[in-house]
Order: C-alpha cells, then structure tokens, then sequence
C-alpha cells in the first residue's frame, strides 16, 4: 500500500511543478489560483512521502518519488510547455525509468 502512496505522491509532484509553469504564464488574479494548485500539491505529495517512508526504506523511497517528479515533468514540459524532444532527453528519461523500476525490484519491500 505504501508504494501506492509514493507513486500517488510523485504524481503530486509532477503536479506541484506543472502549477508553477502555469502561474508563470498565467496574468492578474488566476496566477494566485495556480500558486494555491501549487501549494495543494506541494502539502500533498509531502504528506503522502511521509506515510510512505514510515514502512519504505527512505532512500529508495525518496529517490523513486523524486524520478517520478522528474520524469513526470520532462514528459509535462514537452508535451504540454513545448519544451524540445531530443533523442538525447528521451535516452536519459528512458534511463531514470529504469532505474526506478530497478530500485523497486531490490527493494525489499
């Protein structure tokens, strides 16, 4: 259950940073609105790596937490900000997700 916690609060994360580009493109009062998807996100993927480190080794944990954080906002910021898909970028994703799949295959829990 706990690594279901720790793959929800990575996505939480990808969401903390998804609200940071759109505030810095938004204008007047809807960026305030952005900061506080921000501010949910940041609370949630926090508590929700708390609960998971309380069973999960805290290593493993936080570095699968924060691959997901960034492969989640790689993939946000070329598919949704237009940020460039080089061979080279998708080469090294591809690589961090396999290093957090093998993280969670040594783990053991």
């Amino acid at each position: 259950m706990n690594w279901i916690f720790l793959v929800l609060g990575g996505f939480f994360e990808v969401g903390f940073t998804f609200c940071l580009g759109k505030a810095k493109e938004a204008l007047g009062s809807e960026t305030y609105l952005w900061y506080g998807g921000f501010a949910i996100c940041l609370t949630a993927s926090m508590l929700l790596l708390i609960k998971a480190t309380q069973t999960l080794p805290l290593g493993t944990a936080y570095a699968v937490w924060t691959g997901i954080g960034a492969v989640g906002t790689v993939l946000v910021g070329i598919l949704v900000f237009k940020e460039p898909a080089t061979f080279l970028r998708l080469l090294f994703i591809t690589t961090l997700i396999g290093s957090i799949i093998g993280l969670k295959a040594v783990s053991s829990h």
